[in-house]
């Protein structure tokens, strides 16, 4: 029998099924939460939907018992990978105290957990990549063999904190994977407006590393580049820049009105493409996947979201007198 793909990239069965799992449960946690802010029971969301190929194929790669990761805002595939529950998400969302993030202080999609080596997020968009080359240069520094991962949109690609992190990145070799998520909007302004080259990872060559453009569709190509990156990485070779394409299925967020700058018929063709449904195929293929099995792991994945729903509806707001907590020094 031939190779099966995911094996010959060196993932076992178990390990190409549970790429699967992370990519549902981030797919069934987001849309839970757009119910819920609409209930008006979570006061923001903003989605991972259509981008969770590459968040989990990329996390996948790494050492996750090892190495550092500066998510964007969309990564709930990301921060689930590197081991946040779905009820630490739903705490977040919900702004509860036992909100791992913030303690229920910062929106929702602010992710940060120190066991999980997950670095805290900020407002502004890219300010997490300086952050993560900042990792970088402590591990070349401490001379140890881990990688920081920096996710972001292609949107925030053209903001100056993306070019001064990948270039002191390039200057001094460090081992910084940055990867630029490229959805085709940024809030509402289409590609073409956004980038005056071909592609975000042209850009690479400026900054002294290899740029790839890989389909973002695809966990399994995400994979392979992330996995070569980090090699490369741990080995002394220097950073990278990675792109994947996808297409951002929801509004960029719960108080965006999407069908004011895009057409409806653009989103449900690209929605044709929804990773959720061609993995799940190449699983089914290669045997890897059943229909019964699959149906197994929708009502599981359902359960656990409904668990983590409950608990952090149901779990204590912060105390107010603890408002100015973690402002001033004590």
């Amino acid at each position: 029998m031939a190779e099966k793909r995911h094996e010959s990239l060196g993932l076992t069965d178990e390990q190409a099924l549970d790429m699967f799992k992370n990519m549902l449960l981030a797919r069934k946690i987001d849309e839970r939460m757009w119910l819920l802010n609409r209930a008006g029971k979570i006061p923001f969301v903003i989605s991972c939907q259509g981008q969770e190929a590459a968040q989990v194929g990329a996390s996948f790669a790494f050492d996750r018992e090892k190495d550092y990761v500066a998510p964007y805002y969309r990564d709930l595939g990301v921060v689930l990978a590197f081991g946040m529950t779905a009820r630490d998400l739903m705490l977040s969302g919900f702004a509860k105290a036992e909100d791992p993030s913030s303690g229920g202080r910062q929106m929702p999609g602010h992710f940060g957990q120190k066991k999980n080596r997950i670095l805290t997020g900020s407002s502004p968009v890219t300010t997490q990549v300086p952050h993560a080359v900042g990792v970088a240069l402590a591990a070349k520094m401490e001379k140890k063999e881990i990688a920081s991962f920096v996710t972001l949109g292609e949107g925030s690609s053209n903001q100056g904190d993306f070019h001064e992190g990948l270039n002191f990145a390039g200057v001094h070799k460090l081992p910084v994977i940055t990867m630029v998520e490229n959805n085709k909007y940024a809030i509402s302004v289409p590609l073409e407006k956004q980038i005056g080259g071909e592609s975000v990872s042209d850009r690479a060559q400026g900054y002294g590393m290899p740029g790839i453009t890989v389909d973002g569709n695809d966990p399994l190509a995400v994979y392979e580049a992330v996995k070569e990156a980090r090699e490369r990485a741990v080995n002394g070779e220097g950073p990278t820049l990675i792109e994947t394409i996808s297409y951002r299925f929801t509004a960029h967020s719960s108080d965006d009105d999407d069908r004011t700058y895009r057409e409806k018929e653009e989103v449900e063709e690209a929605k044709k493409k929804d990773a959720i449904i061609t993995f799940a195929t190449y699983l089914k293929e290669n045997d890897v996947l059943t229909d019964q099995k699959e149906s197994e792991l929708h009502s599981e994945i359902d359960s656990i979201v409904n668990e983590a729903t409950e608990y952090a509806e149901n779990a204590p707001y912060a105390d107010p007198d603890s408002a100015l907590r973690y402002v001033y020094a004590e």
